[in-house]
């Protein structure tokens, strides 16, 4: 009798053990499945913005623009900065790539395309700081400016003391006061300098991060030969690694799609500059090319077929694109430098 009675003991902490284990692998598939969900969402790339319609927006919350009143120049493009790094932390999910919990600590494609955006984002800022805000290499920095690009320069994934999100909002802040002196709401009067040589500066920085992501583009389809070669006196190539892949190519989305923003605002702010140049065809020539690698991606992954093979090659495609960009950012540049 005794034996009957342990024998039904541990059939009924079985059965508990076995109820209380299917209750936690259901409330586990329920959370992967809600996270994945959410990171999914949280990948969706921002829509593009007016950057003219957006800069008005914010000299008219601060106050500085009327029906009569123009947009100082250099607004523009100092207010789309602003909106891009305000983008990125305020976007679905906010800024991912520092995330150390779920779902951002597993997402990779949404923090590549935030690091292409916050590497053009880095780059107007030390333009502004050291070309568009001074009439010449004697004068003075604008105070502002010269704390606002060290900090969209602070390390994009520390999660705290201090996390990259307090750290580039306080660079955005800068530049809000930059904004503010700009539209000449305070009595020392910010400068912006439209000139072809402060342009011209910028732009060779842009074709330089150009021309390195087309060539990572392109070398995901370098053969292992030509990785092999090592003579000191033919050109080094690196295969992109397979697993990197979807990485730069969202990384060069994410750049393509700043460059966009930001070459819309100069051609508002260098108007006069560019027509003087004859370079407005230029210009929008290299954002219509920008443009192209915005389209929507059809595929569930990122391909990487043969250049002529059955499957797509979305690199090669996406570097077509950008290395035709680049080409006209150099005719652009000779423009402004001769023309």
């Amino acid at each position: 009798m005794s034996e009957l009675i342990d024998k039904l003991q541990l059939f009924r902490t079985n059965t508990n053990f076995s109820g209380a284990g299917k209750t936690a692998l259901a409330v586990v598939l329920v959370l992967v499945i809600l996270l994945t969900i959410l990171g999914m969402y949280w990948s969706n790339e921002p829509d593009q913005f007016d950057v003219v319609a957006t800069a008005k927006e914010k000299a008219a919350e601060q106050g500085y623009l009327n029906n009569s009143k123009k947009l100082a120049v250099g607004y523009t493009t100092a207010s789309t900065l602003h909106s891009l790094v305000e983008t990125l932390l305020d976007k679905p999910g906010g800024f991912i790539t520092n995330d150390i919990m779920p779902p951002g600590v597993f997402m990779d494609n949404m923090p590549a395309w935030e690091f292409g955006v916050l590497v053009q984002a880095r780059d107007l800022a030390r333009a502004f700081r050291k070309e568009f805000s001074r009439s010449q290499s004697q004068s003075t920095e604008d105070v502002n400016l010269k704390i606002a690009e060290p900090q969209f320069n602070f390390d994009n994934k520390s999660w705290a003391f201090p996390s990259s999100e307090s750290e580039y909002r306080r660079g955005n802040k800068e530049l809000m006061e930059y904004l503010d002196r700009l539209a000449g709401a305070s009595g020392e009067k910010a400068q912006f300098y439209a000139r072809a040589d402060n342009l011209s500066d910028w732009l060779s920085d842009i074709s330089t991060r150009l021309g390195s992501l087309s060539q990572s583009l392109s070398a995901s389809v370098i053969s292992e030969d030509s990785e092999a070669t090592n003579d000191a006196n033919s050109r080094s190539y690196v295969r992109t690694p397979w697993t990197k892949i979807d990485d730069v190519f969202y990384e060069a989305r994410g750049a393509s799609w700043a460059l966009i923003h930001i070459l819309r605002a100069v051609e508002v702010d260098f108007y006069f500059t560019l027509e003087d140049k004859n370079a407005l065809v230029s210009l929008r020539q290299i954002i219509r090319e920008l443009e192209a690698t915005q389209e929507t991606v059809w595929a569930p992954m990122i391909l990487n077929g043969s250049g002529f093979g059955v499957l797509a090659n979305h690199s090669l495609v996406m570097a077509s694109y950008i290395s035709r960009a680049n080409a006209a950012i150099i005719d652009l540049r000779r423009l402004l430098e001769q023309g």
